[in-house]
């Protein structure tokens, strides 16, 4: 669809250098809301233009305004579908989808193309990928990678504001047990093994 180029090729012109929130990020949830499209009974054209446009406003985990990027993200989508001709009733879905997305706003979106959308950025927060992106948060924000007393959140209640691995606790964990589609769902639960693997090893190297 040459709609999808166009705003591809704008979105990436307005994309922050964000390591975990940047185009290639967009680009991976694109590409998992594809996957997802071809299994599921939804309008194709509005997954992935709400996929494009779900982080256009993206604050920094550490500001103060951060659980407001959905929101933003949400009003700004809405300028640009109407650049594009996009029609009333669709610019309503896809900024409905890109509004409810975040794992922030705890909200389950009312349509499928909503729960698509929501299905593929978390597993971007997932795999290997997931590993990558927390990492380099937590780098950015210059956290230490765990709690020594307690790595794996045992007997305390995880912080991912002071520790990088306390991520996986307090959020990453939880997102097989949170997607919306069944295929979102198989995946959901292959990229969480590679999870659970990773902290099996690093509990034998720390």
């Amino acid at each position: 669809m040459k709609v999808l180029e166009l705003l591809k090729r704008d979105i990436k012109k307005i994309m922050e250098n964000d390591t975990a929130h940047d185009f290639e990020h967009i680009m991976r949830v694109y590409k998992n809301a594809q996957n997802i499209c071809k299994k599921e009974k939804a309008n194709e054209k509005l997954v992935l233009s709400a996929a494009l446009l779900h982080d256009i406003v993206s604050y920094p985990k550490s500001h103060k305004r951060s659980k407001m990027s959905s929101i933003e993200s949400a009003k700004k989508s809405k300028q640009i579908l109407k650049k594009y001709g996009y029609s009333e009733d669709e610019i309503t879905i896809i900024s409905d989808a890109i509004r409810d997305h975040s794992f922030s706003q705890k909200k389950i979106p009312k349509t499928i193309e909503g729960k698509i959308l929501q299905d593929s950025d978390r597993l971007d927060a997932l795999g290997a990928i997931g590993i990558a992106r927390v990492f380099a948060t937590g780098g950015s924000l210059k956290r230490p990678f765990y709690n020594l007393d307690d790595p794996f959140c045992k007997k305390r209640t995880p912080d991912d504001k002071i520790w990088t691995v306390d991520h996986f606790f307090q959020k990453l964990l939880k997102l097989e047990s949170l997607m919306n589609t069944k295929s979102g769902k198989i995946e959901a639960k292959r990229r969480t093994r590679i999870l659970k693997e990773y902290l099996k090893q690093l509990q034998q190297e720390i």
